[in-house]
């Protein structure tokens, strides 16, 4: 199968296609907001899940997992404005970022058992947006950093409690961790506490991963890495939206432009698995219905 036409405006002629970035962010007061969504689907972009920024990155430095109610709010506010502007539709992802507990126990004061429990308050907060039907899915993790035994094994008890509200709530949960090509113990975890570890998606993942689906960064060593393992994995940009960083990590073109060369060098079927089968068996969406 060939590429796409495109449009001399850049715009996708691939009608009935769509084309998921799978973890982005937007910041709709300091970042670019709906310029980026509109860069994303004027490439042919049609499907985002966008995952809720740090919660001190939106100015919320939570003492009570009431807090993060704020960054949610935020969050559901901004996927409700992209999908107006998009072909397919937006959805959230909210959770707390785990560097959270560095911020907690090294600036703030916390000791590693009270950051633990207010992280894990404010995910179960989460799960409240999931079970009411306004987020998709859960976002959690660990540190991908060194840290002190005790801030590691609060930050396992932390996601091992994401796994559990997943199980209860029916929802994949996202995760930040460390660069690794194998977390089966991880997806062991979540399959201990009720969780189908294919409902765990690795967040920022490299083309191979043994354990949770990966979320393969738009690098086009690892997508063709991903696409000649044969296994399911999705495609993010991890779009951070933030001013001081004009440059860091991918811009929302991307994954239009991955999809599209992908096409070229003979991946359809690779790129329907990323685009289409795999959000299915992940999140329960419908990346085809959802078009128009």
């Amino acid at each position: 199968m060939g590429p796409p036409p495109v449009r001399r405006d850049g715009m996708s002629d691939d009608i009935g296609q769509p084309v998921l970035d799978d973890h982005l962010h937007l910041d709709p007061e300091r970042g670019r907001g709906m310029d980026a969504v509109d860069d994303f689907a004027r490439l042919g972009g049609t499907h985002l899940l966008v995952v809720n920024k740090p919660s001190w990155h939106l100015g919320v430095e939570a003492d009570d997992p009431d807090d993060f109610r704020a960054a949610f709010e935020t969050t559901l506010d901004v996927v409700a404005d992209a999908s107006d502007r998009l072909e397919g539709r937006a959805w959230p992802v909210l959770g707390v970022h785990p560097g959270l507990v560095s911020r907690l126990v090294d600036d703030r004061g916390f000791d590693p058992a009270e950051a633990r429990e207010l992280m894990a308050g404010g995910l179960e907060v989460a799960a409240e947006y999931v079970a009411d039907g306004r987020a998709l899915a859960l976002k959690s993790g660990r540190p991908h950093y060194e840290v002190a035994d005790a801030v590691w094994d609060a930050s396992n008890a932390v996601m091992r409690r994401a796994f559990e509200l997943g199980a209860d709530h029916d929802c994949a949960v996202q995760l930040h961790t460390e660069a690794s090509e194998d977390l089966r113990e991880v997806a062991a975890w979540a399959d201990d506490a009720g969780l189908e570890p294919h409902r765990v998606v690795k967040h920022y993942a490299a083309g191979r991963l043994a354990g949770p689906t990966p979320s393969v960064m738009c690098d086009k060593d690892d997508l063709l890495t991903a696409c000649a393992a044969g296994e399911p994995f999705l495609m993010e940009t991890d779009f951070v939206d933030d001013p001081d960083r004009p440059g860091a990590v991918m811009g929302p073109k991307t994954v239009p432009r991955r999809v599209r060369w992908l096409r070229e060098e003979g991946h359809a079927e690779a790129v329907r698995g990323a685009h289409v089968d795999t959000p299915e068996r992940v999140y329960g969406i419908d990346t085809v219905g959802t078009l128009g």
